[in-house]
């Protein structure tokens, strides 16, 4: 077998488990919040800046609008989030926090950030060590999202 081929030789996995682990993770207290990961990823860029288009959001998460669409859909219907034609172009979307929306940033603050130092707290890596690894995610992913 190719060493290049095998499954502790790849990155790739590293990435993939780690990221699927650590959604799993955030899942507990995500359910008592009333979300799903997704979304809470568009919560945290509507809690960033309110009232955004669509396809910003999407530019954003690095998605695609038709992946983002559906999910401020059942967003709406959970009372979170309220869509809008734009008042210069009538085809975008733009999509701003309720009330309800608003209240779950200070709901997701006491509850993620300590929620996750709890989870990870065994971890022997220290901030500064997770400061460069988002820096070298960053790299990885600003280098493959231009190909």
């Amino acid at each position: 077998m190719h060493a290049e081929l095998q499954l502790d030789n790849q990155i790739c996995f590293r990435l993939y488990t780690a990221a699927r682990l650590i959604t799993q993770a955030y899942t507990p207290m995500l359910t008592e919040l009333g979300i799903t990961y997704p979304q809470y990823l568009v919560m945290m860029v509507l809690w960033e800046k309110d009232c955004q288009p669509v396809n910003d959001i999407a530019h954003r998460l690095l998605l695609e609008t038709n992946t983002v669409t559906p999910l401020l859909q059942r967003m709406e219907i959970l009372g979170i989030v309220t869509r809008r034609k734009g008042e210069q172009d009538k085809r975008q979307q733009i999509v701003s926090l309720t009330k309800k929306g608003h209240e779950m940033e200070e709901k997701a603050y006491k509850l993620i950030p300590a929620g996750m130092g709890e989870t990870l707290k065994t971890c022997p890596l220290q901030i500064d060590d997770y400061t460069q690894l988002a820096g070298e995610l960053d790299t990885i992913i600003e280098t493959l999202k231009n190909k």
